[in-house]
């Protein structure tokens, strides 16, 4: 599906999603060294994983109301939640109080839990589901993009510049609330209430809102496929995860100085080689994604999904070597093949499994691959004080290996099993 035939919300978005994902790439990769700088290894893996486990909630909670309120509305909250954090973030910063700067983190992140549901849930609205994973891989590429020129941009100014980048990023992104406000069109269904809900629009109590979600998530917990495939990828997103986590901290300890090649005169310091490094894995996703996505679309998609999983074992497993520059850079590139065969396919399963009425819950619930992911994926930062960095790339290699495991039954199931059951009551209630 070409850019020009794209719905205009989807311009719209791209474009602004572009701007603010840059501004975030020039800062995010860099706050696990800056909290665990401030808090120590321990408390700063604590923190992260207490963030997270609320990220949980606030995703859940954004499925449901996206299925309910709409997803312009959400997508607008969100974007507002995520300014605010990033002005906390910058104030901490000028003020010197780390804990002020972890609040806003925090915000932040529950805010982007927020907004992908309705994100990914406005995409399956607008477009065919021929096209889907091919938008889904422009939006991914859009994102890697951004991963490319942030870790660049931050590896020279985030260290002189820590207040300033996330103030223009609490900047761009209330920029970006108005314009999803003033322009973005709600693309939500309107054949009624989600399956499982009530049927009147605004409920009578919390109560009975926190309750339609429960009976919606108890249809979507019936499907025994859909959470396999969650949990393969909560396993999964403990390696890919460590990009931004355990990485940054590994490279400032084992690589403080790295020349560029062997009796090369360069030498590059730890957060640096960590940019470069973040920046190639963005640049292989951005310019190979639709690419991989084309050709992962051709095959089947039980050995792309087990292939991406033994991808990131292999290179879990080999991060851990003594190796120079360039062996490093060969690792990513293993790394980010994993990730280009984990991106638009499994965004695509997702929109095939989910009935048009669970669109949002469906895509809230499969994005618990990421949020419980990152609730738990701090943990190797205190873990590698702990046992070591060597046995830590270990213990992650085998988790991505039992993911694949999982994938495979996973499969075997999904060959065997009829339609979900939450596809089922939606027929059923349309007869």
């Amino acid at each position: 599906m070409k850019l020009r035939h794209w719905d205009a919300n989807l311009k719209l978005r791209l474009g602004g999603e572009f701007v603010t994902n840059v501004i975030f790439w020039t800062f995010f990769p860099f706050l696990a060294i800056y909290f665990a700088r401030a808090f120590g290894k321990g408390a700063a893996g604590l923190l992260l994983v207490l963030s997270q486990l609320a990220a949980v909630f606030v995703n859940l909670i954004g499925g449901y109301f996206t299925d309910r309120y709409g997803r312009k509305r959400i997508m607008v909250l969100a974007a507002c939640g995520q300014s605010l954090g990033y002005g906390l973030l910058a104030a901490g910063g000028l003020a010197g109080l780390p804990a002020l700067s972890f609040a806003g983190f925090a915000l932040a992140s529950g805010s982007i839990s927020l907004y992908q549901p309705a994100s990914q849930a406005m995409v399956a609205d607008v477009v065919p589901v021929k096209d889907r994973a091919s938008v889904f891989a422009v939006f991914y590429t859009s994102v890697n993009i951004a991963v490319v020129v942030g870790p660049l941009l931050g590896s020279l100014l985030y260290a002189a510049q820590s207040t300033i980048l996330p103030a223009a990023g609490a900047i761009a992104c209330g920029l970006l609330a108005a314009l999803l406000s003033r322009r973005l069109r709600e693309t939500m269904p309107a054949a009624g209430p989600p399956a499982g809900g009530p049927a009147t629009l605004q409920p009578a109590s919390w109560k009975e809102a926190l309750a339609a979600q429960i009976r919606g998530y108890r249809i979507i917990g019936s499907d025994r496929v859909f959470l396999l495939f969650i949990l393969a990828g909560v396993l999964l997103s403990q390696t890919f995860m460590q990009l931004d986590l355990l990485l940054p901290v590994y490279l400032e300890e084992a690589y403080p100085s790295t020349p560029l090649w062997s009796g090369s005169a360069v030498e590059l310091a730890g957060a640096q080689t960590f940019g470069l490094l973040v920046a190639e894995n963005g640049l292989l996703v951005a310019l190979f994604t639709v690419a991989v996505t084309r050709w992962a679309s051709r095959k089947k998609d039980r050995w792309i999904f087990i292939g991406g999983a033994v991808c990131y074992a292999a290179a879990m497993a080999l991060f851990s070597q003594p190796l120079g520059f360039a062996g490093l850079v060969a690792i990513v590139a293993l790394f980010s093949f994993g990730e280009l065969l984990c991106a638009g396919p499994q965004q695509q399963f997702v929109s095939r499994l989910a009935p048009e009425r669970m669109r949002g819950q469906y895509f809230a619930a499969s994005s618990l691959r990421f949020t419980i992911g990152r609730a738990v994926a701090p943990l190797s930062i205190p873990l590698s004080g702990w046992i070591g960095f060597p046995w830590t790339f270990g213990a992650l290699a085998l988790l991505a290996l039992a993911a694949a495991v999982i994938y495979k039954i996973m499969f075997d199931l999904h060959e065997h099993d009829g339609p979900s059951p939450a596809r089922t009551l939606q027929e059923g209630e349309a007869l």
